[in-house]
């Protein structure tokens, strides 16, 4: 048995697509037999940075956004990528409120949320050439994984 396992999506940066990337994280998320809060919180931090994928890394433009999963031991691994505008000040970007939208209503608490729901966030980017939002969550009591 191994002490890994991982997947891949990449989809359309289309709003409607934010709840399948939902589901796909969540079903294989279920192989360590989490709580359903731990479930939420993944559900709700992947969310966050499709919507930001979106919003802020294509400008509502169709391009791709990959989410790359990956379990090893009890911990979750994932990593949400765009190839859009990028980030120039990442610190000014995850400061709560902070938003480059505010004519959209947009409040600026998609990298607090991803924080407060996951155990470890980070965020690379590059002006022009994309982000990776790179999330980390520890599942406490793990069942049964990876059964072949």
């Amino acid at each position: 048995m191994q002490d890994s396992n991982e997947m891949r999506l990449e989809f359309d940066s289309r709003s409607c697509n934010e709840g399948f990337a939902r589901v796909a994280v969540a079903a294989f998320l279920t192989q360590l037999n989490p709580t359903l809060e731990e479930v939420a919180d993944v559900k709700t931090a992947l969310s966050e940075a499709v919507t930001n994928c979106i919003v802020h890394g294509y400008a509502g433009a169709v391009e791709k956004i990959l989410v790359h999963c990956r379990i090893e031991g009890n911990i979750i691994e994932i990593r949400v990528i765009d190839h859009g505008c990028g980030i120039s000040d990442i610190e000014k970007a995850m400061e709560p409120l902070f938003t480059t939208k505010p004519e959209e209503d947009r409040a600026g608490m998609g990298f607090a949320f991803m924080e407060a729901f996951m155990d470890q966030v980070e965020v690379l980017s590059e002006p022009g050439k994309g982000t990776t939002v790179i999330m980390k969550k520890k599942i406490e009591n793990p069942a049964g994984k990876f059964a072949d």
